[in-house]
């Protein structure tokens, strides 16, 4: 049998790429049970898989990929080839799968051509039909076809595809992904009616200043379009102008339905008018500049891996809607036909991005890469035609990316070329070339916020390899620009979404953002005992592996959302709410593209220490896209005591295809005028004064060790500590990626992960108790004095923190930034009988100093194992900041409540940051029979420096002395 992996070409025998469509013409799903086998290199099973009566095959599900139906091991790399650069040659050892299905056709099925459609194969697929070979095909994320008719029986028919795992495509497939083989999308047989329409190109245009369309249907044989809306009756190829026409958009995705007929065929249409045009360097869409609030999207389940259901396509868009995302990047790939379908019908901007990536051959300094050698062109080119052909039809999608990370070369020339030839209505995009001569925008990625505010100017610096000065520079600073990548959502994060959000509305040259990524890459695993976890990369057995580096989603990979999705839900509100007291104004700032305030109603409600007050709507007056509109504040009567917080909501007036009426778009708060005193809160003991004894000083409720000042015993609570934290188990983020970002090396570095306390003393002064002490890691010569000094005012326990950092921090640099601490607090330990938490402070969901805006100020309470972010690689997480107080209550236990003066930042987990840290999975964290509570000054901020730029100095915990202080009272 004649072996293609290893030929650098795209195919053989396959028809010519066009678009997709739906019809009435009949099909045959070809999804379901096949025989399947595995072989260890290309030649697969052999002659074998041709032979009718072979038995003892095993059967597969297919769509699905065979590492995950049991057959070899699903690899994850990032950026590093999996096998030797040797282009076009594979390994010898290359798994293949050969796949069978038998198949009768149904009595009805028709006269005329037949047509074997795949939707997807990865990598390689060469099919045979009734012994007859069909020819083969590369291009794992994009669809091919036979023409069949002379092969196919009414009975009988025995279907053999043979997958090789590697192939000369994968050189052209190294995005940041599992690799994972297998027929994964679905396969189907087509009857082609004589004189149907093979192929069609809708042309719909839309003027914004006159409100008129203009529409031609092109097609590869005449036929008959029909759009009774518009009373629409006219020939193929025949152009129509429309007087009066509503356009598409994410906002308002108005279709237009109806029919093309050509022999016998009624195909079906749904057409959006739309224009797309960069103008004075600016992207604009119907008229309006747009602003792309996106996310790159990855296809991903964590049973399935990339064969997804139209359902779980659904649900994901749904998500996005629901939470204000606007647009997606399909990174790095065409996804199935379906999800764009879903984008029209649903409202999404589109990105569509070729299957080209050839990131490896950094590891070759790019000798070799496939974007500049000759050989290749035919397979780029190839994957480019199969990309705009199959969906050229999809008023969603509105820019066309040549692919993503490959570098640069002489073939980007003829993939400009040939896009612009065949579909000039939409703009390109490519990120990685430095003279952006073949990219519509300029584009970058995880740029710093520095960074952003020189290109809003048009300021930025000449890239490299491009002279100053030169047409190429004096191009780019006209393009628009596009972010299409930043904001790293790895494990906890990613933080500063607002500080980005705010910068990329600030200039119409920014053309929108999209954060990397949707969706954690994680696969379900099981221990030995059979409990289910998240698996990835760096829990395979091979190498190289990217490790945890695939768990970077705003949804984890069971599609929970992350806290950084509400998060982004905030920063990216299509209307913003500004409520200022002092003034008496709310303001509403339209941000979105197309659509007024109608479809939203406005309520506000207030609250006094958490508690519901009064509630009411607002009448906002419509205003376009860019307007703003105010109202007066409502009337609110005055609370004696406690703060009071005016709550305005946006919420849809009307149910749409993504969420019912009520389903909340944006939200603003504001404190009002008034008194702030908290409710105080009584103790179950009034014991007044200090009594020191041989071992033990008590103070009021309090037991204190005499020795080593530490707290052991509150009002018959056993307790540990309070000891000085100045640690947390590291983020995502914090481990960052490059010389830069390593604050969690440097930690490590300097010990603050081991730091020793000592005390110096423990006296009585004025009726307080003071402990002194110094806490220090091993082998350095800084540290922190600390000064606990403990209160009893007869109703509750004041302790006041003195934290003054001595030695030389700023002057030890490890890495390129001085050791900062990662958190300033104390920490107690307290009996695990506490079981709930009720705080007034932000929440209900974690925050930190630059991931905060979705936490709203308010009176909450969850469980404490409720708490925790389960994140798929554990690391700190669930801190709140900005809390009035906190209470912890259990079965049988007095409730003890800690009060800030005025705020604090808690934690509370059943397990130490130690603990935290030493876990690999979170199935591995168990009960240490204690709570651990967190009471502290601050936390520094998350950043997203796992891919990106170094946490901002703002967002830092500064060497500097520290005091604060908090109550403690029992119930």
């Amino acid at each position: 049998m004649i072996e293609y992996a290893a030929d650098p070409g795209p195919g053989s025998g396959r028809r010519r790429p066009r678009a997709d469509f739906t019809s009435d013409a009949p099909r045959l799903s070809l999804n379901g049970r096949w025989e399947f086998r595995l072989a260890e290199t290309a030649a697969g099973t052999g002659d074998q898989l041709l032979a009718a009566d072979d038995p003892g095959w095993d059967t597969i599900r297919v769509p699905a990929h065979w590492v995950l139906e049991g057959h070899d091991r699903p690899l994850y790399t990032n950026t590093a080839f999996p096998f030797p650069i040797d282009p076009p040659r594979l390994p010898a050892q290359n798994p293949t799968g050969d796949y069978r299905r038998r198949f009768d056709l149904p009595s009805a099925w028709p006269a005329g051509r037949t047509v074997l459609r795949f939707q997807g194969v990865d990598s390689c697929a060469t099919v045979w039909l009734n012994g007859r070979l069909l020819g083969h095909s590369k291009g794992s994320r994009l669809p091919f076809e036979f023409d069949v008719t002379d092969a196919v029986r009414p009975t009988g028919n025995l279907l053999a595809v043979r997958v090789n795992r590697w192939s000369s495509g994968s050189y052209l497939e190294d995005q940041d992904m599992w690799w994972l083989p297998g027929i994964f999308r679905d396969v189907e047989l087509l009857a082609r009616p004589d004189g149907a329409s093979d192929d069609h190109f809708v042309h719909a245009d839309y003027d914004a200043a006159a409100g008129t369309g203009e529409l031609r249907v092109d097609a590869d044989v005449p036929g008959l379009v029909e759009l009774p809306e518009l009373g629409i009756r006219v020939a193929t190829g025949e152009t129509v102008r429309l007087e009066q026409v509503q356009p598409w958009s994410a906002e308002r995705p108005r279709l237009y339905r109806g029919t093309l007929t050509a022999g016998g065929e009624r195909i079906d249409l749904a057409i959006g008018f739309r224009r797309v045009e960069i103008t004075d360097g600016v992207l604009i869409i119907n008229g309006r500049p747009v602003k792309l609030r996106g996310v790159n999207r990855h296809e991903h389940d964590p049973d399935r891996g990339r064969a997804l259901d139209r359902e779980t396509m659904i649900d994901d868009i749904v998500l996005m809607k629901r939470h204000n995302v606007n647009a997606v990047r399909t990174a790095h790939y065409p996804p199935h036909p379906e999800f764009l379908r879903l984008c029209d019908e649903y409202g999404l901007w589109v990105v569509e991005e070729c299957d080209i990536e050839t990131h490896g051959f950094i590891y070759a300094g790019w000798q070799g890469n496939p974007l500049d050698e000759p050989e290749w062109r035919d397979a780029l080119l190839d994957r480019i035609d199969r990309m705009i052909e199959r969906d050229k039809n999809r008023p969603s999608v509105i820019i066309w990316s040549l692919g993503n990370e490959s570098w640069t070369g002489r073939n980007l020339a003829a993939i400009e070329d040939r896009i612009r030839r065949r579909d000039p209505s939409r703009p390109l995009h490519y990120e990685r070339e430095p003279s952006y001569r073949h990219s519509d925008f300029f584009s970058k990625m995880y740029l710093d916020l520095d960074e952003l505010r020189l290109i809003a100017d048009r300021a930025e610096p000449t890239p490299d390899g491009v002279e100053a000065g030169s047409d190429d520079d004096h191009r780019r600073r006209g393009l628009p620009f596009l972010l299409c990548e930043y904001a790293h959502a790895m494990g906890n994060g990613p933080g500063g979404l607002s500080d980005y959000q705010e910068l990329l509305e600030s200039s119409d040259r920014f053309a929108g953002a999209f954060v990397w990524e949707w969706i954690d890459h994680g696969l379900t695993g099981r221990t030995e005992s059979g409990e289910a976890y998240v698996r990835h990369g760096g829990d395979t057995d091979y190498r190289p592996n990217g490790g945890s580096y695939c768990l970077d989603g705003l949804l984890f990979a069971d599609r929970t959302p992350s806290p950084g999705l509400d998060e982004l839900k905030k920063a990216i509100e299509p209307v913003t709410i500004m409520i200022d007291p002092e003034a008496g104004t709310i303001t509403v700032r339209n941000r979105q593209h197309t659509a007024g305030l109608e479809q939203l109603r406005f309520r506000w409600h207030t609250e006094v220490d958490g508690l519901p007050a009064e509630s009411g709507s607002l009448d906002v007056p419509d205003c376009r896209p860019g307007q703003r509109a105010s109202v007066p504040l409502p009337r609110v009567a005055p609370a004696e005591t406690g703060e009071t917080w005016l709550t305005v909501t946006a919420e849809l007036a009307h149910d749409q295809l993504w969420a019912p009426a009520g389903h909340e778009i944006a939200w603003a708060q504001a404190q009002l005028p008034g008194p702030s005193t908290g409710s105080g809160h009584g103790l179950s003991t009034t014991t007044p004064e200090l009594v020191e004894g041989q071992t033990t000083i008590t103070l009021g409720p309090a037991t204190f060790d005499r020795g080593t000042g530490s707290l052991i015993d509150l009002a018959g609570l056993p307790v540990t500590g309070p000891t000085l934290d100045l640690w947390r188990a590291p983020t995502e983020n914090d481990r960052g990626q490059g010389d830069r970002n390593r604050l969690a090396a440097t930690w490590q570095a300097v010990g603050l992960d081991r730091v020793l306390h000592r005390t110096d003393a423990v006296h009585v002064l004025d009726g307080e108790l003071v402990i002194t002490g110094r806490s220090a890691p091993a082998t350095q010569p800084f540290g922190v004095i600390t000064r606990f000094a403990w209160r009893w005012d007869g109703s509750e326990l004041r302790l006041t923190v003195d934290a003054d950092p001595v030695g030389p921090w700023q002057e030890t640099p490890y890495g390129k930034h001085a050791v900062t601490p990662p958190r300033i607090g104390i920490r107690l330990g307290l009996p695990g009988g506490f079981r709930d938490a009720t705080w007034f402070g932000r929440g209900p969901d974690e925050s930190y100093a630059d991931s905060r805006a979705a936490a709203r100020v308010g009176r909450f309470t969850r469980p404490i194992d409720a708490l925790q972010t389960p994140y798929p690689v554990p690391q700190e997480n669930g801190n709140h900041v900005d809390t009035r107080w906190l209470q912890l209550s259990g079965d049988g236990l007095p409730a003890l409540r800690v009060t800030g003066a005025p705020l604090f930042d808690f934690t509370a987990r059943r397990w130490t940051s130690e603990a935290l840290a030493a876990a690999d999975h979170p199935h591995q964290l168990e009960d240490s029979g204690r709570v651990w509570l967190n009471l502290d000054h601050g936390q520094q901020g998350l950043g997203s420096a796992s891919c990106g730029p170094p946490l901002p100095d703002r967002y830092r915990l500064p060497i500097r002395p520290v005091r604060y202080s908090v109550m403690i009272t029992l119930d």
